[in-house]
């Protein structure tokens, strides 16, 4: 499991690995993924660190678990893989992305999120696995521990970085970054079809995120997901 993360994360993490709660979640994985279907598939794990390299880190959106339906999750948060209908959460982030440019364009043609890690935006999830049918599943079982110590490795060595944080379980994640480094948080309700409208929609994140990295000297992002 571990061969499966690209080198400068597994050099950055390399302290997780032989912890006993690393231990114990690699114990419970082998036999949840031998007993029931999981999400995602076993080599897609990690597809939110391999997409994107530490070193081209620049933008952080925080989800907590994947999804749970069959062929839906694809290992980074929110994404779904080429083919497969958008769920309601990420049809919602499309409509924002389209919000915050003022641009009225249909939806893209796939709900892979690919394209953005490519660019330099970490899509992680907090608890990395789940069983078919069974959202939260695979809570309390060591995922948050290694997805929080990301977060400060992130927080402590890289400086202005965007963290997206939507709903009340991401936003809890601030407690954890260093603010002594520039970052910059952004807050909102969950896209989610039952808090959208809280503030989610016409948060302007996209935008916001990108004249705060022009501002810095970084190269934006473009949002409208071409993989």
């Amino acid at each position: 499991m571990i061969k499966k993360i690209n080198s400068d994360w597994i050099f950055h993490l390399r302290n997780e690995w032989g912890k006993p709660y690393f231990q114990k979640l690699k114990n419970f994985l082998n036999r949840e993924y031998k007993k029931y279907i999981c999400f995602p598939e076993k080599k897609n794990i990690f597809s939110s660190l391999n997409h994107c390299p530490f070193q081209k880190v620049k933008v952080v959106i925080l989800g907590q678990d994947p999804y749970y339906k069959k062929n839906q999750a694809d290992g980074l948060s929110f994404s779904v893989p080429n083919g497969i209908s958008f769920p309601p959460s990420l049809r919602n982030i499309f409509i924002e992305v389209n919000n915050s440019f003022n641009r009225k364009e249909l939806l893209p043609s796939n709900g892979s999120l690919i394209g953005w890690a490519k660019q330099g935006v970490l899509l992680l999830n907090s608890i990395l696995t789940v069983r078919e049918g069974f959202p939260g599943s695979h809570k309390d079982k060591g995922w948050e521990i290694f997805t929080e110590k990301i977060i400060q490795i992130i927080s402590n060595k890289k400086k202005n970085i965007v963290f997206l944080l939507w709903g009340k379980y991401a936003i809890k994640k601030a407690s954890v970054i260093n603010f002594y480094n520039e970052h910059y948080i952004l807050k909102a309700s969950h896209p989610s079809p039952f808090s959208a409208n809280i503030s989610f929609f016409g948060s302007k994140h996209f935008l916001k995120t990108n004249q705060f990295l022009h501002k810095k000297g970084k190269k934006t992002i473009c949002w409208y997901n071409k993989n």
